[in-house]
């Protein structure tokens, strides 16, 4: 059937898509927060606002503790949660699963947007092609934990702003392309103004909610390198094959001026000033991998990635995957090798489908250039599903087109059935993933079973367990506990949340912890530089004895510590977690005091440390001292999201 361009088919198509989506995520609305949900929403009382005051607004974006940039419209979004709701997980996720479904949106329309752009014009059915790449984008299981997992709302909303800013700067080449309008130079001007306005504004708004919206700038410019290449004008005489053959004599130097300030510029500045760090041996000390082995492993990361991507098992979408084996190097595996041909025959396909399929090629150019950023230099953790929220939508640019063909085209039939038993298979995995979304226990259990060699995944295991139990030793689910906490501890490369969990669990029972715990976690943190995780199980440990809910043995809880800072400089948690538990629990108040303000010159921007150095200084009666840490605070209290913190200093004996 042929859709004309007025046809109301592809809506109605759209709009089916909608509800495909909202029937196959409803079932995981019902679930709970996991993982990096507690640190970021559970446990952080900023997105927990008491009002929508100015301060307590200010207060709630800067709180983010997953980046140094706050990530300040992402928290600003789980606080208007919170002022609506509360914290209900239900309303976050539906909110996240609103946000995909515009996203899915913006999708539709880029995908559009390109395909008319595609100088080669070789797609029939446009409409139903964009509407095909959207709906399948949308059902893809990878994107699921941008969904339903409540923090990646982060990455959802950056890539609003990417898509939302795609679209503007190919709205804008058009117009700088279309030599019919009567006023062609104020044409070209106005759609280049968009073309700015579009890689510029999105990407700061972007980077307020994750930083992955930097890498806006290079996905305009890899759309240029492929479907605009530059031109200046499209030329009524230009032969189609003079366009597939990249033969374009009048280039735009305002384009090219445009991406050298834009990107290229930022990017050297940037490179000049993350490369020295990155060679430093210790920035890589809290984790497994060095800048050499992570770059090695990778190339077998982003191979897999294409597989999970089109081909997804539940085994290899298991959430965690701590479980890898990092490459040592090329042959240590082999597939280390393997993946690194593989990727090099990728990019080479690209480049020779560019002149003679340039939607194909910029679809393989996207998926690749998402990877840049969190899949190269940077030392952060290996993998995660939810970076290719972006990624996926540059392969099912590259190959829906080829599978949605007309009906007199090569294998058609074949390429449709394909098509439909890609989108079937997504579907339904995506929909049986929701399902056990939809219930921690559930949850816990699926992803246990998914991943058995992953720590984190029997640690998540336990703990929904000892949740469950209520801390009750009588409890079925207290002796289902035991057996994943302790699996955990023992594979390779766990953090001390199980040991911590153990201790945890048969200290608020009143049962003691077994030595061989307390070894086993002493002797992970002097053997590497405690990473995020085992701060935040050293600071539920001393809350745990501070609020008296926890009968710890101090010696233990030294040792601990003191494994903890013993590896060169310690992060300002640390610190302020060792003085917390000195002047608290043990009642050593010069020791308390000593770390606290190790803690405020590690981190002098960290307001909650000062405070607490201040009321220290206080309590102890050396109120010139606290009155001169007071005046340190003032200048963070920025848009006075500090003002009740400060009123109470205040009101404290000598500080007035």
């Amino acid at each position: 059937m042929v859709l004309s361009r007025r046809s109301p088919w592809h809506l109605l198509a759209l709009l089916a898509a909608f509800i495909v989506t909202l029937a196959v995520y409803w079932p995981g609305l019902s679930g709970g927060f996991l993982f990096d949900d507690y640190p970021n929403i559970v446990d952080n009382q900023g997105v927990q606002p008491h009002d929508a005051s100015l301060p307590s607004l200010i207060g709630a974006a800067l709180s983010s503790p997953s980046s140094e940039f706050k990530r300040p419209l992402a928290s600003l979004s789980f606080a208007a949660n919170y002022l609506a709701t509360g914290l209900d997980p239900y309303w976050m996720k539906l909110t996240n699963l609103l946000i995909h479904l515009l996203n899915g949106w913006l999708v539709y329309l880029l995908s559009l947007a390109l395909l008319r752009a595609d100088p080669s014009r070789r797609h029939p059915h446009t409409f139903l092609v964009a509407v095909l790449i959207a709906t399948g984008w949308m059902l893809l299981p990878i994107n699921l934990t941008a969904v339903l997992y409540v923090v990646q709302r982060m990455e959802s909303m950056a890539n609003l702003f990417v898509l939302l800013g795609l679209l503007g700067y190919v709205a804008g080449r058009r117009h700088m392309l279309d030599i019919h309008s009567g006023d062609a130079g104020g044409t070209t001007w106005r759609g280049f103004a968009l073309c700015a306005a579009s890689i510029t504004a999105p990407t700061a708004l972007g980077i307020l909610a994750k930083e992955t919206a930097v890498m806006l700038p290079l996905y305009a410019l890899l759309v240029e390198w492929t479907l605009f290449r530059l031109r200046k004008s499209q030329s009524p005489s230009a032969s189609a094959e003079e366009h597939q053959i990249g033969l374009l004599p009048r280039r735009d130097a305002r384009v090219a001026g445009l991406f050298l300030l834009i990107l290229v510029l930022p990017m050297v500045a940037g490179l000049v000033w993350l490369l020295p760090s990155l060679l430093k041996p210790e920035t890589w000390a809290a984790r497994d991998f060095t800048l050499s082995t992570r770059l090695l492993s990778e190339a077998r990361i982003v191979v897999d990635y294409i597989a999970w991507i089109l081909l997804p098992t539940p085994s290899a979408l298991s959430f965690y995957h701590d479980d890898f084996r990092i490459s040592t190097g090329l042959l240590a595996p082999w597939s280390t090798l393997a993946s690194t041909f593989f990727l090099a025959v990728l990019v080479t396909l690209m480049l020779w489908l560019r002149p003679r399929k340039p939607l194909a090629a910029l679809g393989i150019a996207l998926f690749l250039g998402c990877q840049l950023l969190t899949g190269t230099i940077l030392p952060l953790e290996l993998i995660y599903e939810h970076r290719n929220y972006f990624a996926s939508f540059g392969l099912l640019l590259a190959i829906a087109p080829l599978l949605a063909v007309s009906q007199s085209s090569l294998f058609a039939l074949p390429r449709y059935v394909l098509l439909i038993g890609l989108m079937l298979c997504w579907s339904t995995l995506t929909a049986l993933t929701a399902y056990a979304w939809g219930n921690p226990l559930r949850l816990a259990e699926d992803l246990a079973a998914r991943a058995p060699q992953s720590p984190r995944a029997q640690y998540e295991l336990g703990r929904t367990y000892i949740i469950y139990s209520h801390y009750d030793p009588s409890s079925p689910f207290t002796r289902l506990a035991y057996a994943p906490l302790e699996r955990a501890a023992a594979l390779p490369n766990s953090s001390i949340l199980p040991e911590q969990a153990l201790i945890f669990m048969n200290a608020r029972m009143h049962l003691p912890a077994k030595g061989a715990w307390w070894d086993s976690l002493i002797a992970k943190l002097k053997a590497h530089k405690p990473g995020v995780q085992d701060e935040s199980s050293l600071g539920a440990l001393v809350q745990c004895a501070r609020d008296h809910h926890c009968d710890l043995p101090q010696n233990r809880m030294m040792e601990a510590n003191m494994a903890a800072l013993s590896h060169p400089n310690p992060s300002a948690r640390l610190l302020a977690t060792y003085g917390d538990y000195a002047w608290n629990v043990i009642d050593d108040h010069a020791l308390g005091l000593r770390m606290t303000q190790e803690a405020v010159k590690a981190a002098p921007e960290e307001p909650a440390y000062r405070i607490t150095l201040i009321r220290m200084l206080q309590a102890l009666g050396n109120n010139g001292a606290a009155l001169a840490e007071l005046k340190q605070l003032e200048p963070l209290n920025y848009g006075g999201r500090l003002n009740a913190a400060l009123a109470q200093l205040r009101s404290l004996p000598g500080l007035q």
